[in-house]
């Protein structure tokens, strides 16, 4: 089992950091390359990542051959021949996100089954939103034994309105409409960059979709799609936690071709907080002095409000700035966890329901810590940074599922960090 295990306490990173592709956009994108029966469909710019591997295996368990070049970051799908419909238990129960691939399954194939999914622990996360909008386009949905079964000739064009804007129901929902017969409108539909990279693809395919990055999404069923090339989006979570990381110890870093858009809402607090932001040619420029920030308040929400999947990061950055800072999470209910872990380094916090109280400022004691999902590894190695002595960060396997090479950028940034194993 391997470990990440840093000695903090003088740590300024400097220097310049390469972002990857978004996770949170490819996964939906190799569960779009299951829709055209007509040629090749080429991903580029494809992370490195144990969340890809499994929605690789994912769409090659439909009898659909999948290619990953690791050396050119390209991901080739043929989805040409007959494919089947039942997703593999195996990989599906791994990952949340690979539920997005029962839309597409039904949208060709008229019958899909996939299991119910797997993941962070971090909220329940019901997938009733999806369930809903695809009966709503006529499909039979039955539940039984863990898996679900949805069947329809031919899905129909409807109006949908969801409850919350959610992006995995968006994201299937709007890949089925693809193939439907006329016109689906989505209302209250997530926002997100991932959507509109999705949307991107799906348009070369041969999709009629307008209105991505929007509250309502307009779907033009067609009849057939086909392959198309596509460059995946850059991962605006790997570069809020860079951005998040410079800022905690008085760094000078630049995110490389970071784009000021997807990240507003957390440059707009970085800012709020007296971070130095620059916007330049290659990227953004993070500069600060953690003496001279304030304490701020934060509440997660929707696109385009703060990103659940940067909560915990800035919980980390909270606890050097001096002061009560407030987080409030209004995403997901359960994503509080890695604070408690920070307890173990000193952090004095209060965590009442949806709402923590980080006292910042006092300096943290490196101890062993062990990561609770994804985004936690992260702020607990950040934390281990600014952490006086030796911090050993376990449970890497949530790490891996999101960030390439987490620790040798944060070395080239000047951390003094190392990944080892154990038997």
């Amino acid at each position: 089992m391997d470990k990440i295990i840093v000695e903090g306490g003088n740590t300024r990173l400097q220097g310049e950091v390469v972002i990857e592709g978004a996770k949170n956009a490819v996964l939906p994108l190799l569960a779009a390359t299951i829709l055209p029966k007509e040629g090749q469909t080429r991903l580029r710019n494809v992370p490195i990542l144990s969340d890809v591997y499994t929605m690789n295996n994912v769409v090659r368990g439909l009898d659909i051959d999948v290619d990953f070049d690791e050396a050119k970051n390209e991901v080739l799908v043929d989805a040409s021949g007959n494919i089947l419909d039942v997703a593999p238990y195996e990989y599906v129960s791994q990952m949340r996100a690979s539920i997005v691939v029962l839309g597409p399954i039904l949208a060709r194939n008229g019958h899909a089954q996939v299991s119910m999914p797997g993941g962070c622990t971090i909220g329940s996360r019901p997938i009733d939103l999806h369930l809903k909008g695809l009966e709503a386009m006529g499909a039979t949905i039955t539940q039984t034994g863990g898996d679900i079964t949805a069947v329809a000739d031919r899905l129909k064009g409807t109006k949908i309105y969801m409850d919350f804007p959610s992006v995995g129901a968006t994201q299937n929902l709007m890949m089925a409409a693809t193939l439907a017969d006329g016109v689906t409108v989505i209302e209250n539909a997530a926002r997100e960059p991932e959507i509109v990279d999705l949307a991107l693809l799906l348009n070369k395919m041969g999709a009629d979709i307008k209105g991505a990055g929007t509250e309502t999404l307009t779907i033009t069923g067609v009849e057939s799609l086909h392959g198309a090339e596509h460059d995946v989006v850059q991962d605006r979570i790997e570069a809020g936690t860079f951005m998040v990381a410079a800022a905690m110890t008085n760094g000078d870093v630049l995110i490389k071709d970071a784009i000021w858009e997807h990240n507003r809402p957390l440059l707009a607090k970085l800012i709020e907080m007296g971070v130095e932001v620059i916007e330049e040619d290659g990227g953004i420029r993070i500069k600060a002095n953690t003496a001279s920030l304030k304490p701020v308040t934060v509440k997660t929400l929707p696109y385009p409000g703060f990103p659940t999947d940067m909560q915990a990061q800035f919980t980390a950055l909270m606890a050097v700035v001096k002061g009560e800072s407030t987080m409030v999470e209004t995403v997901f209910e359960n994503r509080f966890q890695h604070l408690e872990e920070m307890r173990r380094m000193g952090l004095h916090t209060e965590i009442l329901r949806d709402t923590a109280m980080v006292h910042g400022g006092q300096k943290l004691q490196g101890a062993p810590v062990m990561s609770t999902d994804l985004r936690a590894s992260a702020a607990l190695i950040l934390a281990g940074m600014v952490a006086e002595g030796t911090t050993t960060v376990g449970k890497l396997t949530h790490l891996d599922r999101g960030y390439y090479q987490f620790h040798e950028k944060l070395a080239k940034l000047g951390a003094n960090i190392k990944r080892v194993s154990e038997a």
